[in-house]
C-alpha cells in the first residue's frame, strides 16, 4: 500500500526523520525525550519535553500532517493540561497511551478517521 512507519526515540531524533522524510501522519507520545539519555540515569525534568517541542515543529511546517498525539501518564490534571497544548497546535486527536487490544482499536479508529477526513479515504501519495 506504500505505507511506511517511521520511528523515533527522542525529540532530537524525530527531528531528523522530519527534515528527511515526508510525513503524512504523526504519531506523537507527549512523553517522548528531547535527547536520549542513558539507561541508568535519573529523568530530568527539563529533557522530558520532546513530544510538546515535536507538536510545535510539526505545526510549523509548510504543510503540517495530521497529528495523533499520545499523551503522558500522569495526574488528570496533567492529562488536560496536555491535551489542551496538544490541541492547541493542531492535533487531531489526543488518545490515552495503548495498553490493551481494545485501545489499539482506538488507534486503529483514529488513523481510519485521519485518512478518512484529511486525505478523503485515499492514502496520500
Amino acid at each position: 500500500m506504500g505505507v511506511f512507519s517511521l520511528r523515533a526515540q527522542s525529540g532530537a531524533e524525530a527531528s531528523r526523520v522530519i527534515k528527511s522524510n515526508p510525513i503524512h501522519i504523526a504519531v506523537v507520545d507527549l512523553g517522548l525525550p528531547l535527547e536520549q539519555k542513558a539507561p541508568e540515569t535519573e529523568p530530568v525534568p527539563e529533557l522530558e519535553e520532546g513530544g510538546p517541542r515535536l507538536l510545535e515543529l510539526l505545526a510549523r511546517l509548510s504543510e503540517p500532517p495530521p497529528v495523533v498525539a499520545i499523551k503522558r501518564s500522569r495526574t488528570s490534571r496533567d492529562d488536560r493540561r496536555d491535551m489542551g497544548e496538544a490541541l492547541r497546535l493542531g492535533a487531531f486527536a489526543v488518545i490515552d497511551r495503548p495498553r490493551d487490544m481494545n485501545d489499539l482499536n482506538v488507534m486503529l479508529e483514529v488513523l481510519r478517521r485521519v485518512l478518512e477526513r484529511h486525505y478523503r479515504g485515499k492514502w496520500p501519495g
